[in-house]
């Protein structure tokens, strides 16, 4: 791994997403999960790996959610975001990853830019995009805890319904 050039530091403190963890690591500062950026210089383009972290149901609700239905949402929470490559500004080649562990789901996506910017930008809608996925899916019925009882509730604000 080389060191950034300025020019990539410049790109993330200019973006309002990402506060700088390290040399090359940036966290999004505007989504509820954990979503976090290494970036990379190799060969005059800026390599971005993109990890995201979002809890499986059970881990935000108050009542059980049978094996079944768990199962079920982690399936389509995968295929939906494999669909994740219309989410860029240019055309890419993105095969994320979704990996589960206990009670948690890592996302994993890397792609290559040679406008930071740009790149950027695309790193920043990978986690929108899968923070969106999550809260497409949450399954109504079941009492859910922080931070989706949060996400939830600033739903119903924004919609102007009740909290």
């Amino acid at each position: 791994m080389s060191e950034l050039p300025g020019r990539v530091h410049r790109a993330f403190a200019d973006h309002t997403s990402f506060e700088q963890v390290d040399d090359a690591s940036f966290e999004s500062t505007t989504t509820t999960f954990d979503g976090i950026v290494e970036a990379d210089h190799v060969d005059g383009h800026i390599r971005f790996a993109v990890e995201i972290r979002v809890p499986l149901l059970n881990a935000v609700t108050e009542d059980e959610v049978a094996e079944v239905v768990e199962d079920g949402w982690y399936e389509t929470f995968e295929l939906r975001v494999g669909d994740i490559g219309g989410v860029f500004r240019t055309e890419r080649d993105l095969e994320p990853s979704v990996t589960r562990d206990g009670e948690t789901i890592t996302v994993e996506a890397s792609f290559e830019d040679i406008n930071e910017r740009r790149g950027v930008d695309d790193a920043g809608a990978v986690i929108d995009y899968v923070e969106g996925t999550f809260v497409q899916g949450i399954i109504p019925g079941y009492e859910y805890t922080e931070p989706v009882s949060s996400i939830i509730n600033r739903a119903r604000e924004n919609a102007g319904g009740p909290t």
